[in-house]
C-alpha cells in the first residue's frame, strides 16, 4: 500500500517498469498475536535519498493497543528493464517528500537501524 501511495507500486512496475526492491530489513517481535487478533500497522517513519527508500512500520494489537512487532525497511529504486538502480523521478520525489513534510512530526526517529545508509 506505501508503495502505491508513492506510485513504485505494483501498477508502476507494470506499466513504468520501475519498482522497489527490499535490500534489507530489521524486524522485531515484541509481543505475541495471535489468529484471530485484530491489528493496526501504522508507519512510523519514512525517508529517502535519490535512489532507496527507509520506512519502518509499527503493528500494534487492536484491543490493547499493545506494540506487537516493528520492521524496518531499506529498498533500492529499480529499472525493471536493466535490472539496475535508478533515481526517483521528480514527481516521485515531490510526493515523497510531500509526505513528510506533512507527517514528520509524527514520525519516531529511536532505534532505527538503517538511518545512516541514505546518502543525502
Amino acid at each position: 500500500v506505501i508503495l502505491s501511495k508513492f506510485k513504485m507500486g505494483e501498477h508502476s512496475a507494470k506499466t513504468t517498469k520501475k519498482s522497489t526492491m527490499v535490500v534489507e530489513t530489521h524486524t522485531t517481535y515484541n509481543n505475541e498475536v495471535k489468529e484471530g487478533d485484530e491489528v493496526d500497522v501504522f508507519i512510523s517513519h519514512f525517508d529517502h535519498d535519490k535512489k532507496r527508500l527507509h520506512y519502518k512500520l509499527e503493528m500494534y494489537e487492536k484491543s490493547k493497543n499493545i506494540l506487537s512487532a516493528t520492521t524496518e525497511v531499506l529498498s533500492l529504486y529499480i529499472d525493471l528493464n536493466f535490472r539496475k538502480v535508478a533515481e526517483f523521478e521528480n514527481e516521485k520525489v515531490m510526493i515523497m517528500d510531500q509526505f513528510i513534510k506533512e507527517n514528520k512530526t509524527k514520525f519516531k526517529i529511536d532505534n532505527l537501524q538503517f538511518s545512516n545508509k541514505l546518502k543525502k
